[in-house]
């Protein structure tokens, strides 16, 4: 069997007629024809099938339990394949938490870059952010009122999975009694059970005081001893509340003008796709879904009584009667006519309907469905208010998906605008800039803004690896012509030529040799100007050791 050649024999899959040929390995290949002539069928069907099922067949019997049968294509043999992969024109994630900065591994270095090097800012007064000294913290402890009871506590695992026992032996072993587990307070001597596949936190109650004049001395000390514990981190919880208030204390970061402390940051602080740093209004995704009362009341030249309000009118369930009888009880109290059209009816009087009477009492009237009647004075709850309460309170994911989202838009959230991240994230910089406004920026300004980053030695020795990786895995997708993409660019908006790209680019990184790679015309979508650019990025993934067939 020759070894520089990929020979087919009696290739039938799909519109193939027995075809027989030979591809040599080690170039790059070009399978040209008319729409329609088994181009895909000879590359994917046919190569790309039974090299990826010879190899899923090389694996153990326990790994391919996970990855399903693969059928064999219809052809009589194939000799001298490798393992393939195919970069196909597949549509991207659909998944609106997936970014060209995700999918080409690019922000998780971002993340590991601004952990270990980034400038903490007070996002307040956007001033430095200082190591707090001991002293600092007791003060702020002192400010709160006399007498308050607070438990002083050391920070020992933040939301981290495992069963911890060892943790509690070192515990009971130090002397100390009480231990905080995912915020109850329980005795250190009876080892909690903990699950150690969900998140747990625990803390060392280290002491137990009212605010007084006098206790400063045993505050200081008290807190030294958590710091040292906690690894630089102490707690300060106030248990007189019904909803326990917490005063984190860091010897590593405090705001000067003291509008925030935050602790020390890694890399899963800079993810919108980890509650440690995701934007809590909107859970990382950028956006929120609000009523929107152009959905509610697409057509504003029919009237109340034609169906306006098509939340209380496209439905057959029983209760959206009541709700619009309550409305016509609300649009008789503000004089509004049921056979008005909306755009006649004066917007302070449509919003009292859209938004609810605020603190004004009226009387609203309803029957249910056996003739009973009854009349009560309330306020009105509005059409918007109302379809957010019962959307919050259903269980039903279909009233949700199919009903209640249908008048619904996606917004920016108003907390973070749009940029995924807590402020305290934001407010940290490299080079001046924060993380997002390095995913905001296109991959050609990323780059050239990486090219010309200005460190210290020290942050240079901390940053070199990190740095290297990540303009490496820029300039892969310059080459391939996606220079004017951003990396917060959602996957699902790409096209399929470019997600194909980004594939591509992501595998001239991986630095593989000896593989089939199988493209499906790589170049579309693609200006004149950069296909000497992609070509060149081709040629270079078969002079490594590779076989492309495109």
């Amino acid at each position: 069997m020759s070894q520089d050649k990929i020979i087919v024999r009696g290739a039938r899959e799909h519109n193939l007629k027995n075809i027989d040929l030979e591809i040599p390995r080690d170039q790059l290949v070009v399978i040209t024809g008319l729409s329609g002539s088994g181009k895909s069928s000879l590359a994917f069907d046919t190569i790309f099938a039974e090299g990826q099922r010879r190899y899923v067949e090389s694996l153990s019997a326990y790994a391919r339990q996970f990855l399903g049968q693969l059928e064999k294509p219809d052809v009589d043999d194939i000799l001298g394949l490798s393992p393939a992969i195919s970069i196909d024109q597949k549509s991207a994630s659909r998944n609106p938490r997936s970014t060209v900065g995700t999918i080409t591994e690019i922000y998780d270095y971002l993340r590991l870059l601004f952990a270990r090097i980034g400038h903490p800012h007070c996002p307040v007064c956007g001033r430095p952010i200082e190591r707090q000294t001991v002293q600092q913290m007791v003060d702020h402890v002192m400010a709160l009122p006399k007498d308050t009871r607070i438990m002083v506590l050391a920070p020992l695992v933040k939301d981290r999975k495992g069963e911890y026992k060892h943790i509690f032996e070192d515990v009971r072993k130090a002397g100390y009694v009480r231990v905080r587990v995912d915020g109850e307070v329980r005795d250190a001597a009876e080892t909690p059970s903990l699950d150690r596949y969900k998140m747990h936190s625990i803390e060392v109650v280290i002491d137990r005081l009212a605010v007084d004049d006098d206790i400063q001395t045993r505050l200081a000390d008290s807190l030294e001893t958590a710091l040292k514990l906690g690894g630089s981190t102490a707690l300060v919880v106030q248990v007189d509340e019904k909803k326990k208030k917490e005063m984190r204390f860091s010897e590593l970061f405090a705001c000067p003008l003291g509008h925030t402390s935050v602790e020390e940051f890694e890399p899963r602080t800079f993810s919108f796709n980890s509650p440690h740093g995701a934007c809590p209004s909107c859970t990382g995704l950028g956006t929120t879904l609000e009523f929107d009362p152009d959905l509610i009341m697409p057509n504003p030249h029919i009237s109340l009584a034609e169906g306006a309000v098509l939340p209380f009118t496209q439905t057959q369930h029983s209760h959206d009667g009541y709700h619009w009888q309550l409305l016509s009880s609300a649009a008789k109290h503000y004089d509004i006519g049921l056979r008005t059209p909306v755009k006649d009816i004066p917007k302070d009087k449509l919003d009292k309907l859209m938004y609810g009477s605020g603190e004004e009492t009226i009387t609203l009237h309803y029957e249910n469905r056996y003739g009973r009647s009854r009349e009560y004075s309330t306020t009105y709850e509005g059409i918007i208010p109302n379809l957010e309460r019962r959307y919050k309170e259903t269980n039903s994911d279909y009233m949700k998906t199919e009903f209640f989202e249908r008048f619904m838009s996606s917004r920016p959230c108003p907390v973070c605008k749009g940029q995924r991240l807590k402020p305290e994230v934001l407010a940290v910089t490299v080079g001046d800039k924060s993380i997002v406004e390095i995913t905001r920026s296109s991959i050609g300004e990323a780059l050239d803004f990486f090219e010309g980053l200005d460190l210290t030695d020290r942050e240079r020795l901390i940053a070199a690896q990190i740095l290297k990786e990540i303009r490496a895995r820029i300039r892969f997708l310059v080459d391939v012509g996606l220079d004017y993409l951003t990396l917060d660019r959602a996957a699902a908006t790409l096209a399929g030529g470019e997600a194909q790209r980004i594939r591509l680019a992501t595998q001239i990184g991986s630095g593989l040799t000896g593989v089939l790679y199988i493209l499906d015309e790589p170049s579309i979508g693609l200006h004149q100007r950069d296909n000497a650019r992609l070509l060149k990025t081709l040629v270079h993934l078969r002079d490594i050791g590779n076989t492309l067939l495109v």
